[in-house]
């Protein structure tokens, strides 16, 4: 077990690594941006005066080894757009995108395993025929596509739920159901054939021959076996739903980083745009370190193999 934590945790600082050097270089690919910091009859001089304040003069290696100090302390410089520490002002945002990841979540993982689970042991029926096609519906129907049908349903015709905003636990509803839309299928598909694998195996069937309920069969026998690629999938749901927002958000006006790294995007601010994508990469590579840890628990031939 301790080979195989250290050899995870080795393959996670690599890939920390690797995250920051994409990532400060490709903030630099946007363009230069004084030119949408600084008034257009500026002169050559007050730019070269901008970009020396900013540190956008020194050569690419001295500002990347100041972004790699600025990991370790924690400083990612100020943002050019808010005036403010990137750090700060992303820390005021991420919350409130776990908040609506988390919900995600809850939908997606409530929803798709139940529904699969359902499928499974009605295997060939109606129910499991009625399972398959809202999967398949799930997967085909865009999200952003939901989230506007929610709107114009619950909002507009209806009037039971905000339009957008964050003010309540009503506003979570409908950006959360649009969120987990796909993934709930996913989860439901991953699910119903995990189960119907299991339950064909030989020691179910040797359950269920020394009377083992029925209940205990699904959920503590055959669930528990299946459960490694539907946790497998869930943590990569968990990341689309923390990195892949950037649409609900839009759409719902939701305060969160999505919103936030296109205004970023947009007025190339370097220090924001770095601050986002390095630590929300960062928290999601943790997030698998910690998911493929579990596998380990689950399943003791991971970290055999």
């Amino acid at each position: 077990m301790t080979g195989y934590i250290v050899s995870r945790l080795i393959q996670t600082l690599v890939t920390i690594v690797g995250i920051s050097v994409v990532v400060f270089f490709l903030a630099r690919l946007s363009g230069d941006a004084t030119a949408l910091l600084i008034p257009p009859e500026a002169t050559a001089e007050d730019r070269e005066a901008l970009k020396e304040s900013l540190g956008l003069d020194d050569p690419l290696p001295v500002q990347y080894g100041i972004f790699v100090k600025g990991i370790i302390t924690g400083d990612f410089g100020d943002s050019f757009r808010f005036g403010e520490p990137a750090l700060d002002v992303f820390l005021d945002r991420f919350p409130n995108t776990l908040k609506l990841a988390a919900a995600s979540a809850v939908v997606a993982l409530l929803g798709g395993v139940s529904v699969g689970v359902l499928g499974a042991i009605r295997a060939g029926g109606f129910v499991d025929r009625l399972t398959t096609v809202i999967a398949l519906l799930g997967q085909a129907i865009p999200s952003f596509l939901i989230g506007i049908m929610l709107i114009l349903f619950f909002a507009v015709e209806l009037r039971w739920l905000p339009t957008s905003g964050m003010a309540g636990p009503k506003t979570f509803i409908m950006p959360a159901i649009a969120s987990a839309w796909y993934s709930m299928a996913a989860l439901t598909r991953m699910t119903r054939s995990s189960m119907l694998d299991v339950m064909e195996t030989d020691y179910i069937r040797l359950a269920r021959l020394k009377g083992v309920p029925e209940r205990a069969v699904i959920w503590k026998h055959a669930f528990r076996n299946a459960l490694v690629p539907i946790l497998s999938l869930f943590s990569l749901q968990i990341i689309f739903f923390v990195s892949g927002s950037v649409v609900i958000e839009q759409i719902f006006a939701w305060p969160g980083i999505g919103q936030l790294t296109i205004q970023a995007i947009f007025s190339r601010d370097y220090p924001l745009v770095q601050t986002i994508v390095f630590v929300t990469s960062t928290f999601l590579v943790l997030l698998n370190l910690g998911v493929d840890l579990l596998y380990a628990v689950i399943d003791p031939r991971i970290r055999l193999a």
